[in-house]
C-alpha cells in the first residue's frame, strides 16, 4: 500500500531538479512536491531475487514531469532522494539507475481492523523518527478517469538528472490501482534535516491531499540516457541515446 501526502510548491523550488530535456507537469495549473511511503516485496532483480533483500520498505521526495521523447510527450516522475533501509540497496539502486537513495534505518505499520486500514512508514535521521500516518475505509475504490488521484499514480516513467545535460529515462510498468478513502492522517517528518533546508518549510506546512493506494506488482525497465546539447557548443544533441 502506497501512502501519498501531496503538497502544492512554487515551481522555482524544483527547478534546479529539473531534468535535461523535461519540464514540470502540474496538475489544474498547481505544482506538486509528493511524500511517499510504500513496500517493496518479492523484488527482484533482472529476474533474480537477492536473500534479504526481497522485502522492505521505502520513503521518496518526487515531483512530476512531462518528457519530449523525439515527439512524443511522456510524463514521469524525478527523485528527490529515496530512502531504503539496507546499505546494499542503496548501492544497486544509485549504480543502475542514477538515482539518489540514501539508507536510513525504516519500519511500517499495517493495521487492518473490520472497515479500517491504518498503515505508516518511518524513517531515523539524527536520531529522531520521522513518520507518515494514514487511516482510511478498507474497501478498495476505482480511480476515475481525468481524477487528481489519476495524475498522481498514473506518471509511468522516471527521469534522473545525471548532469545538466544528461537525463536517463527508466520505464515503470504496473497496472491502474485502486484506492481507499482516507479518514484522517498524521505527518511528523524534520524535512530540512532529511531533505536540505530548502524544503525545511514543509515541516509546517499541510498536504494539499493524502491518498492510499492500493498498490500491485511492478516492473521497472533498463533505462536509457538522453544527451542534451549544450548552449553555444558542438556537443550532443538530445535523442543520441546510450543504454545505462
Amino acid at each position: 500500500m502506497l501512502a501519498m501526502a501531496n503538497y502544492a510548491v512554487d515551481p522555482a523550488l524544483l527547478e534546479d531538479f529539473v531534468p535535461a530535456g523535461a519540464q514540470l507537469d502540474a496538475w489544474q495549473g498547481t505544482c506538486y512536491l509528493s511524500l511517499v511511503g510504500f513496500m517493496f516485496q518479492n523484488t527482484r532483480l533482472k529476474g533474480f531475487s537477492v536473500p534479504c533483500h526481497t522485502s522492505f520498505e521505502e520513503v521518496n521526495l518526487r515531483f512530476y514531469v512531462r518528457y519530449n521523447d523525439s515527439g512524443t510527450c511522456k510524463r514521469g516522475v524525478v527523485f528527490i532522494k529515496e530512502i531504503v533501509p539496507r546499505h546494499a540497496l542503496t548501492l544497486v539502486a544509485n549504480r543502475i539507475y542514477g538515482e539518489k537513495y540514501q539508507t536510513m534505518p525504516m519500519k511500517h505499520h499495517w493495521l487492518k481492523t473490520p472497515g479500517r486500514l491504518e498503515v505508516a512508514y518511518s524513517w531515523k535521521k539524527n536520531n529522531r523518527w520521522n513518520q507518515v500516518t494514514v487511516q482510511a475505509h478498507s474497501s478498495p475504490i476505482p480511480i476515475k478517469d481525468g481524477s487528481e488521484e489519476e495524475f498522481f499514480t498514473e506518471h509511468f516513467w522516471g527521469y534522473t538528472r545525471i548532469s545538466p545535460f544528461v537525463t536517463s529515462q527508466y520505464e515503470v510498468q504496473h497496472p491502474r490501482w485502486n484506492i481507499f478513502r482516507v479518514d484522517t492522517y498524521d505527518i511528523d517528518v524534520d524535512f530540512g534535516a532529511v531533505y536540505g533546508d530548502r524544503f525545511s518549510f514543509l515541516s509546517k506546512q499541510s498536504p494539499r491531499s493524502v491518498l492510499l493506494a492500493e498498490g500491485s506488482p511492478v516492473a521497472v525497465k533498463a533505462g536509457t540516457r538522453f544527451f542534451h546539447k549544450v548552449p553555444g557548443t558542438n556537443a550532443l544533441q538530445g535523442g543520441v541515446t546510450a543504454a545505462d
